[in-house]
Parts: C-alpha cells; structure tokens; sequence
C-alpha cells in the first residue's frame, strides 16, 4: 500500500485535523498526518501534540511583508517533503509563491458549495441569502479566493430557524467525512490532482 504523506494547516480548533488524525490511526488508511502548521497559537495544535505529530508556527505579524511570512510558511512545508498539504480550517489566503510551488498538491476544505458563497462567511452568507442548500466543498487551491478547481461537493440542508451555529456545526460534521474521504481518493488514485487542476 502507498501511503500518502500529508502536511496539515490549520487556524482554529483543528476538528478536521483530528478527524484526519484518528483516520490516519487505522493501518488499512491509505494516508498519515507527518506535521501541522499554523499561523497562530491554534487551539488545534493539541491533537497534533496528543497524537505525537510535530508542530510548527508561522505568525504573520512577525514578517515585515505578507510575502516574507510566506516564504517562511513555505520553508517550513518544504522541510517536510509532504505529498500533500491540507488547508483544513487555514483562515489566511495563501501567497501567489507558495500556491506556486505547491499546487495541485494542496487542497481546502470550504463550507458552502462553491462557487456559490466564497470567502470567510460562508455559513452566515447562505443563511443571508435564504438558500434551502449549502453544503462543503474540497478543492484545489489556486491564486483565487475559493475558487479552485472542486475535487468533491456534498449538500448540507438549511433548516428553518437555523443559527449560523446550528448550520455550521452541521457542516463541519460532513466536512470532517468529506476530507477524509477525499484524502482517501486521493491517495488511492481515484482522484487525480493534475487533472482536477487541468479542469
């Protein structure tokens, strides 16, 4: 079996990081997590402690320019040698560079079904808008704002009265089981990157 190596990035409490973790914890997963980046001191950072994954931090405010800390972000990935990175709760958008050097090897989790709902808001934007349907998207990352290439959508419904909590804590739920199937995908050659990017 070949086993893909996976760099993940995150911002927040990590629930797709741990949800990639505890999948990448049975032998038959065709994937395992090799090192977690972060550009703060990220809530999620323990999963990654608790399943002895190495760590590392890369905080914007340290650079003098946005293209400095991506220099930097992008010599800590490359340390790793990863197969993949994985944008999984990452709430910065990416230097031109390190998109450069990186993609189609690199792919986020977004929680609408682009490209309807870019962006930071996703959630409250689909509440805004009265949609019945939204749902995730994992796709490639390119120099746009959410709008790479999709590798697989799946639809969340919007139910009457929902918060923006309520719904999102519904997405996150399948967005958890759409990346570690779409890891999986990738992994087993079901999923093709460069062709996903050619699209």
């Amino acid at each position: 079996m070949t086993v893909l190596s996976l760099l993940v990035l995150i911002s927040g409490g990590g629930s797709n990081l741990r949800a990639l973790l505890e999948a990448a914890s049975d032998a038959e997963y065709p994937a395992r997590v090799i090192a977690v980046g972060a550009d703060n001191d990220a809530d999620g950072l323990a999963h990654a402690e608790e399943f002895g994954i190495p760590s590392f931090t890369v905080v914007p405010t340290s650079f003098a320019s946005r293209a400095e800390w991506g220099d930097e972000l992008l010599a800590q990935i490359e340390r790793w040698a990863p197969d993949l990175v994985v944008c999984a709760g990452f709430m910065r958008i990416l230097p031109p560079n390190v998109v450069h050097a990186l993609s189609p090897r690199l792919i986020n989790t977004h929680p609408a079904l682009l490209p309807a709902f870019p962006g930071a808001h996703a959630v409250r934007d689909a509440l805004a808008a009265g949609v019945a349907t939204t749902g995730v998207t994992v796709h490639v990352i390119d120099d746009g704002v959410d709008t790479g290439p999709v590798i697989v959508q799946r639809e969340v419904a919007v139910r009457p009265g929902d918060t923006e909590h309520d719904l999102h804590e519904r997405i996150k739920s399948v967005e958890r089981d759409l990346l570690v199937q779409a890891v999986l995908d990738i992994a087993n050659g079901d999923v093709d990157l460069k062709e996903t990017a050619a699209r």
